[in-house]
């Protein structure tokens, strides 16, 4: 799953601290202060940005970002998540599978708990329907989180996974500019809920990882540093 996951646990320590600056740098404020922050030109930029939305509006922007605001949403969300278990299960892969699960617990958690104790009021005038706290953004969360976590759990590491790492990238910042775009969200929130979403996704594997090479020392089987352990091993990824 990863050839060397130190290094990708650095970037998602690298990722998770920018997001504790960006929770510091908004700050806890009444819901009906939004977008106040803590930092003030954070509060200045997602107010810009949510003027500047109305300048971009067309039919089709609406209609594919309300086409992603589906396709973030629960009913697309949690069945791709069962599906991808039940397969990893059946395949065995016991480490992409704990990798897997360990991202959406994770990420569920701090994004429950970052809503609740921020307690953010959502932009005026939302395109489509929302509920709950605005801070971070749960759609931008989800859409890092799966698009990672797929790649990272589905393919091997090298050339061809690292352009799919970048579309990756790409659909969790389109998803995130379509929450902008409608409304639901301002921008820090879905900076926000990128930077968890990622963040965690990296964190997971790079744990499920380190876990399986410990499990492989431990039955007397050493791992070399940068070497993949069912390379070695003869077990599935």
């Amino acid at each position: 799953m990863l050839s060397n996951h130190r290094r990708t646990f650095l970037y998602s320590l690298c990722l998770l601290l920018f997001l504790v600056l960006l929770f510091i740098g908004v700050g806890r404020h009444p819901p009906g202060a939004a977008p106040a922050t803590t930092f003030a030109p954070i509060g200045r930029l997602d107010q810009s940005t949510y003027r500047a939305m109305d300048d971009i509006r067309s039919v089709v922007l609406s209609g594919v970002a309300r086409a992603l605001n589906v396709i973030g949403g629960g009913y697309v969300t949690i069945p791709i998540r069962a599906v991808v278990s039940l397969w990893l299960a059946f395949r065995r892969r016991w480490r992409a599978l704990g990798a897997w699960v360990l991202t959406w617990v994770a990420a569920e958690v701090l994004l429950t708990g970052a809503k609740a104790f921020f307690h953010r009021g959502r932009p005026p005038n939302e395109l489509v329907a929302t509920t709950g706290y605005s801070f971070p953004s749960g759609h931008a969360v989800a859409a890092a989180a799966t698009a990672v976590a797929l790649v990272l759990v589905l393919m091997a590491p090298g050339a061809r996974r690292r352009k799919w790492e970048a579309l990756a990238v790409l659909f969790a910042f389109v998803m995130a500019f379509s929450r902008v775009y409608l409304n639901a969200h301002w921008l820090s929130d879905v900076v926000a809920g990128v930077l968890l979403g990622t963040g965690v996704a990296l964190g997971s594997a790079a744990l499920a990882t380190e876990v399986r090479d410990v499990a492989m020392r431990m039955r007397g089987s050493p791992v070399r540093a940068g070497t993949p352990p069912e390379a070695r091993a003869g077990t599935p990824p």
